[in-house]
């Protein structure tokens, strides 16, 4: 295995591993503290390793986002699976071979769909646990709250046969939008409301609500003014990324994950050529209160604290990025730098291995193995 950082050829993902050990600590501190279990979303690191880091700190579990993320956090021994994503029953095949190897949860938002897993799980003669998912602003999966018939409908999926119904379910989607602190506070705040009058509704006619469950990195620090929520199942605190820092969620020297690239043209005074490109930075845009355009912050590499705000990433190419620099920039071609994401979940998932260091010290290998699991 290489000795260093700067001994690996460019570009690669590197994970600092005091700020990750830190940011998984302080999440299952805050957990903790406001008297819920954590469950992280390991679609934002997708690798077994980080996963048992998290569980042996005291998380419940971990959530994927798919059926294949989940096959293999369960061929790795984790033993607890929820998938907060909505799964249709012609994948009944899957999520049984799942359950014999770990403690399985779904989601469902469709009362024809649960019927659907009813069917699946009678003939099968097994019974699996689901959560029903609440719209409570993102607007893109979950049963609408202001519906009339709301609490009926949740209550005959609930009574379907084969079926084990937990609670309620949450995305705050929505506070990755947000334009302030105090507005991510009312999205958390309001998040929790809709939520347990819900629960208070179903619970008025006799059917138990055991769990409410939120997730959303932005919102995570507001945990305390949700009462009544049971589970936290933030992801993207693992790494966190330009955009958490956007959004006051996190500081610059709070990001574990960066690109380590190179410096492969500059061919004007006033503009620099990097060898990491859409394929390995993605595309996404920056959020955040304020936040400037650009695809990264970009550091010297290998030790610099601050970025170099000079140094503006502002366009994408596959393998290829382009910044406009200050003509006295120092950068040369064979320069490295060190680059915080806008979005980490996405470029996990364009990586075949994260690289775990001590500054430049290289401490493990960490294949992404759950990596391109979209089915």
């Amino acid at each position: 295995m290489p000795a260093s950082l700067s001994s690996l050829p460019t570009p690669f993902v590197a994970i600092d591993r005091a700020r990750l050990e830190r940011n998984i600590s302080a999440m299952q501190a805050r957990a903790r503290a406001a008297g819920v279990r954590l469950r992280p979303h390991a679609k934002t690191h997708k690798s077994p390793a980080i996963a048992m880091r998290q569980i042996q700190t005291g998380a419940v579990g971990i959530c994927c986002a798919k059926l294949g993320e989940a096959e293999v956090f369960a061929a790795a021994g984790v033993g607890d699976i929820r998938l907060p994503y909505p799964i249709h029953p012609s994948n009944a095949k899957r999520v049984l071979a799942l359950m014999d190897q770990a403690t399985i949860s779904i989601i469902v938002d469709d009362p024809e769909v649960a019927r659907g897993w009813s069917d699946a799980m009678t003939g099968a003669r097994r019974r699996l646990r689901i959560l029903v998912k609440v719209d409570v602003g993102f607007h893109r999966c979950g049963v609408d709250p202001a519906r009339p018939d709301v609490v009926d409908t949740i209550r005959r999926i609930a009574d379907l046969k084969s079926l084990e119904f937990l609670g309620l379910l949450s995305h705050a989607g929505h506070s990755y939008l947000a334009k302030s602190h105090a507005e991510i506070e009312r999205i958390a705040v309001l998040e929790a409301d809709v939520l347990a009058q819900l629960a208070s509704a179903l619970r008025d006619g006799s059917t138990p609500v055991a769990e409410i469950s939120v997730g959303s990195t932005p919102t995570a620090r507001f945990i305390g003014r949700q009462p009544g929520v049971t589970e936290m199942r933030p992801g993207n605190y693992v790494f966190v990324d330009r955009t958490q820092v956007g959004l006051g969620a996190a500081r610059a020297d709070d990001c574990a994950q960066s690109i380590i690239s190179t410096l492969v043209s500059r061919p004007a005074p006033d503009r620099a050529i990097f060898d990491a490109g859409s394929k390995t930075l993605a595309a996404d845009g920056v959020r955040g209160f304020g936040t400037e355009a650009g695809f990264g912050l970009v550091y010297p590499f290998p030790g610099a604290p601050q970025p170099d705000l000079t140094i503006q990433l502002e366009r994408l190419s596959e393998e290829h990025a382009t910044a406009r620099v200050p003509p006295t920039c120092p950068l040369r071609v064979g320069d490295r730098v060190r680059i915080i994401p806008n979005h980490a979940c996405v470029v996990t998932n364009l990586a075949d291995e994260l690289w775990l260091a001590d500054g430049d010290a290289v401490v493990e290998r960490w294949p992404v193995a759950a990596r391109g699991k979209s089915t």
